[in-house]
């Protein structure tokens, strides 16, 4: 199974699941079914985006413990610094 086939399958398996839950067809509290079943794709996507930012900040904070990548980065800055000096860019 592919990437994208687990990723589709988790996806329709969290939706079902949340529908269900939504359109009353699971039985639950009905402080839960009215106050908390309601704001899940909110909370989720903004659990998601924090998630994404977390690891954002991880990568960035730890760039430098990656001394091959940061070698190369530089040697790749340098050539576009060459090249856009050859075609009259000053570049500082």
């Amino acid at each position: 199974m592919t990437r994208a086939q687990q990723t589709i399958s988790l996806a329709l398996l969290v939706t079902s699941v949340y529908l269900a839950f939504a359109l009353h067809l699971v039985p639950l509290n009905a402080k839960i079914q009215e106050d908390i079943i309601p704001l899940l794709p909110l909370w989720s996507l903004v659990s998601f985006g924090s998630w994404l930012l977390f690891k954002l900040g991880w990568g960035v904070f730890t760039f430098n413990d990656v001394p091959q990548a940061h070698k190369e980065l530089m040697a790749e800055i340098e050539i576009a610094r060459k090249d856009l000096k050859a075609n009259g860019i000053d570049v500082d």
